[in-house]
């Protein structure tokens, strides 16, 4: 029975220019669209298409042509070669690429334009080329929440402060950054989940911004320089703000391990009571290099308790 692959998962579309500068491709040549879409994490390579077979062909992968493909190309007729071609364009692939510095002649670019479909050259072989490809679908079309927090670097670990609006998230983010900490995104944090892992970014339209109360927006690479800000973190540790209310709510000993489900990804997890008076900043940084201990082996409460010999 004939079949054919749909290889569709979440689409992503991107402009054509940050795909190039990304992927260190150049466009063959300009092209009617400003945008290119992706669904699927593969690349592809269509020698067999090219034959005549295209069962199981995946039509929404990007597709790669290195020497094989070239000179088997080149071995044909004209009209042959020009049927091949064809038989690509036509699946309305999302794009063609041509790697080793390979360059296609001006008919496969006039039938290129003809389907709207872009093409690119690429200096890298098609193994290395089809790893960076790779690496880059993967990040995009990975599954994606937005958050509402604050992603900071603290002592190198990944921090998200959340928390309801007024209990002070800008404020001890922007104490922390004071105190030589790193910015990743305030208020807002797109976070994916990459091989099980997540990894915190800023939305484009906010980055480097920080809205802090009766100030507004602030510009925290303009105000503190570049080594203030960074543009991903993975999410190391969860810290939820919340409004003092019942003592017997709050972990006096830390030793209650929860987590936040983040993307299926549990993420440690501490709750810190806010309270007139409080240095919230000193807390979380504390709370941070605390982690930072506990993933090292070292955990405080466990050895005050065998020290001063509790269990025993």
């Amino acid at each position: 029975m004939r079949r054919n692959v749909i290889d569709e998962g979440s689409k992503q579309s991107v402009r054509i220019k940050d795909f190039c500068q990304e992927c260190s491709l150049e466009l063959a040549r300009g092209n009617a669209l400003e945008y290119i879409t992706f669904s699927s994490l593969m690349v592809n390579r269509p020698g067999l298409l090219f034959t005549g077979f295209d069962d199981y062909f995946g039509a929404g992968r990007i597709q790669l042509i290195g020497n094989a493909e070239h000179y088997y190309l080149n071995s044909l007729g004209e009209e042959d070669r020009l049927k091949a071609m064809r038989r690509l364009l036509s699946k309305h692939v999302p794009c063609v690429i041509y790697a080793r510095g390979i360059a296609p002649d001006s008919v496969m670019l006039d039938e290129a334009e003809k389907y709207n479909i872009p093409m690119f050259l690429a200096p890298d072989t098609t193994t290395s080329l089809s790893v960076k490809l790779n690496k880059y679908l993967t990040q995009l079309l990975a599954p994606t929440q937005y958050v509402h927090g604050t992603l900071l670097e603290i002592s190198g670990i990944g921090v998200l402060i959340t928390g309801n609006s007024g209990l002070g998230k800008s404020e001890t983010a922007l104490e922390l950054i004071h105190r030589g900490h790193r910015l990743v995104s305030d208020d807002a944090v797109i976070i994916k989940r990459i091989n099980d892992e997540l990894v915190g970014c800023p939305p484009e339209k906010i980055k480097y911004f920080m809205e802090v109360r009766g100030i507004g927006i602030i510009d925290v690479r303009r105000m503190y320089g570049v080594g203030a800000v960074v543009n991903s973190k993975d999410v190391d540790l969860v810290i939820e703000l919340k409004k003092w209310g019942n003592p017997e709510d709050v972990d006096r000993l830390g030793d209650k391990r929860m987590k936040e489900n983040i993307l299926g990804v549990g993420v440690p997890k501490l709750v810190l009571p806010v309270m007139p008076g409080r240095n919230l900043a000193i807390v979380v940084e504390t709370a941070a290099r605390n982690y930072r201990l506990q993933n090292m082996g070292y955990d405080a409460t466990a050895a005050m308790t065998k020290g001063i010999g509790i269990n025993e």
